[in-house]
């Protein structure tokens, strides 16, 4: 079976990405898997890819339309222009997409078009909507949410449900979206399926004791809330000085958060690591993990730290961690944007190494449900049941 995975920029770093990535690894083993990358921001993808896995770059161009050659704020590219005005498409909605480039446009319907057969899956609302309405219907067309429904604008949210049904499948990544998806599609007759986020194998973390760290990751976005989460950590410093919260990932609001920790005189108590190609080995090192988004789909990298053992601390916003953290059991879960909150379960933990002990096996438990061989096996499940249908 021939599988095409297109994403907005396979060279990022976002969790979208590295679910994908994981997904391609696991689905080569027996298929021909294609990444096609719309955009590009560097000359190798950060995350690891099978050989088996193909990925091509559609455009070589970064999302604001300038060669990914150019130095940072120049524009060699003078169809780039063609930006100021309003994109008619109606992708247009997904503020990746916002802008026009009808060049981009056209390569993308041309790689739909340029597929024979197989199965073409979409990674982002606009890519969804772009293989709705101009991808072949000799292909079997999955749209993937790695968001949730609830979280996008009206504009976007009326688009998505106008054009999805052209689609064979639409799949999610918790039962509260499912459920969501259901009742705002009606009786469409779209198969809509929920399948997690999976964990892939990965080499052993170095032995060796954990630190008085609390670890947080990912990009450096309002979504994720870490302005939040170091306001409350500026509580727990009061209570334990001794503590120290890293926070891995990179991202425009990397100014903004560090002048707040100034601000706040955490200088010495919060830092802002950056990237990392081994997260692993930090999760290992840690002590807690606390996750602070204002909203989720099913956050790759709350699985992960519950994969190393570490008991969670998290928001319960929409959506995700209500699904994978059980209060009480292998974490906890803290009403959503309350800091106050957030401080007093990061105390608790750090008071109680008995009851991180207990969290910690109880979350390696969990996570066993997420692990990639029975998450690609629903993937390879409905790919087969789509095709023969």
């Amino acid at each position: 079976m021939k599988i095409r995975y297109v994403l907005h920029n396979a060279y990022g770093t976002g969790g979208t990405i590295r679910t994908v990535v994981n997904q391609a690894n696991a689905m080569c083993r027996t298929h021909d898997v294609e990444i096609a990358s719309v955009y590009r921001t560097r000359d190798k993808p950060v995350f690891p890819l099978d050989e088996r896995v193909r990925l091509v770059s559609l455009t070589d161009l970064r999302d604001d339309g300038s060669r990914w050659t150019d130095p940072q704020g120049t524009n060699s590219r003078f169809v780039r222009k063609t930006r100021r005005f309003r994109n008619p498409l109606p992708h247009r909605y997904d503020f990746r997409y916002k802008r026009w480039d009808p060049v981009v446009d056209t390569i993308l319907v041309r790689y739909f078009r340029a597929q024979r057969d197989g199965v073409l899956v979409t990674t982002r609302p606009g890519l969804n909507l772009m293989s709705a309405w101009f991808a072949p219907s000799r292909l079997v067309r999955v749209g993937q949410d790695h968001m949730n429904l609830g979280t996008y604008k009206p504009a976007l949210r009326e688009a998505m449900l106008r054009a999805y049904p052209r689609l064979d499948a639409v799949t999610v990544l918790t039962e509260a979206d499912l459920a969501a998806y259901r009742a705002a599609l009606g009786h469409t007759g779209l198969r809509v399926e929920r399948i997690p986020n999976g964990i892939p194998d990965r080499p052993a973390a170095p032995a060796g004791g954990r630190g008085r760290t609390v670890l947080a990751a990912g990009r450096l976005t309002p979504q994720k809330g870490f302005d939040l989460l170091v306001e409350a950590f500026g509580l727990v410093r009061e209570r334990h000085p001794d503590w120290e919260l890293a926070i891995f990932g990179e991202g425009r609001l990397r100014g903004g958060l560090t002048e707040q920790i100034k601000e706040l005189g955490l200088g010495g108590h919060v830092h802002l690591r950056g990237m990392t190609r081994h997260l692993d080995r930090e999760l290992a090192r840690a002590s807690v993990f606390a996750l602070s988004s204002r909203f989720e789909g099913l956050p790759m990298v709350l699985l992960e730290a519950m994969d190393s053992g570490l008991p969670v601390v998290a928001f319960d916003c929409p959506t995700g961690p209500a699904e994978v953290v059980e209060d009480g059991v292998n974490g906890l879960l803290i009403p959503r944007e309350d800091t106050a909150a957030l401080a007093e379960g990061l105390c608790r933990l750090i008071e109680d190494a008995a009851l991180r002990e207990s969290f910690g096996r109880a979350a390696r438990r969990t996570s066993a449900r997420y692990e990639m061989p029975a998450v690609a096996e629903s993937w390879e499940r409905l790919f087969t049941e789509l095709t023969a249908a």
